[in-house]
């Protein structure tokens, strides 16, 4: 997992859109006095210090992979710069959240029991990950990237299927012990400015193929193409540009 792949500055543009499903997601974790939480994959750790907000009495710490992230989290928390592929905790965890990570891990599937067995027993495991990889919006990056024009650039960094859905996540975790609780959810975020949902996406989904391309003419020529695409797939009305979005949330207890 790229060290670089977040931009913070385009990511926090959009800090409601995002931070809403991270409340959704912990409101749904019943832990009332935890005393050690993690957030992997915390970002600039905003959403962390409100993990320290509704627990106040526990040591809370933040991991991301991304030093830029980190160097914009506030103070409180404890922040470290990781990888949640190898991180593991020094004692047991009452909480750990993951927002909107994982879907950046591909042998994550292996990673959720070991982070399981890594729980306090009655611990919580709480995560979400987008579920919009069949959108147009991801639809068209994959195959713009398989043009003749951007292939041999390109062609490598597509995904497909990087998640599963709400039931595949519950048969693993409750294969493995725990009661789950997994739903979805599709929001309809309404999304301003010319190039909405280009813009959206540059924070995450294209950053992959904009780090490969670096600064300069190629550059600017893909996101030419991806805002032609992107602008007739999801038309702009006057009062916005509509961009539905789907994730998949996940709570897991461990056995008492």
């Amino acid at each position: 997992m790229s060290r670089d792949i977040w931009d913070p500055t385009v990511y926090v543009r959009y800090a409601d859109e995002r931070a809403r499903p991270f409340f959704e997601l912990v409101g749904r974790v019943r832990a009332e006095s935890p005393d050690y939480v993690v957030d992997l994959g915390c970002g600039t750790g905003e959403l962390t210090a409100e993990l320290a907000r509704r627990w106040p009495r526990a040591a809370v710490h933040g991991v991301d992979s991304s030093p830029a992230m980190i160097a914009k989290a506030p103070e409180g928390p404890a922040f470290s710069v990781g990888d949640v592929r190898s991180w593991r905790p020094e004692r047991p965890v009452d909480v750990i959240v993951s927002n909107a990570l994982l879907q950046w891990v591909p042998e994550h599937r292996e990673l959720l029991p070991r982070w399981v067995a890594d729980l306090a027993p009655g611990g919580w495991l709480a995560f979400q990950v987008p579920g919009n990889f069949d959108a147009p919006s991801h639809k068209i990056v994959r195959r713009l990237c398989r043009t003749a024009a951007w292939e041999d650039e390109l062609g490598d960094l597509v995904r497909h299927d990087p998640v599963d859905g709400p039931e595949g996540y519950l048969a693993l975790l409750a294969g493995a012990g725990c009661e789950v609780d997994a739903w979805e959810t599709t929001y309809v975020h309404l999304l301003q400015g010319e190039n909405a949902v280009l813009n959206w996406i540059m924070g995450t989904a294209l950053r992959p193929m904009l780090d490969r391309l670096g600064p300069g003419d190629r550059r600017e020529a893909f996101l030419a193409d991806c805002a032609r695409e992107l602008g007739e797939a999801y038309p702009r009305e006057p009062y916005g540009t509509a961009f539905p979005f789907r994730r998949v949330f996940v709570v897991a207890r461990s056995p008492r």
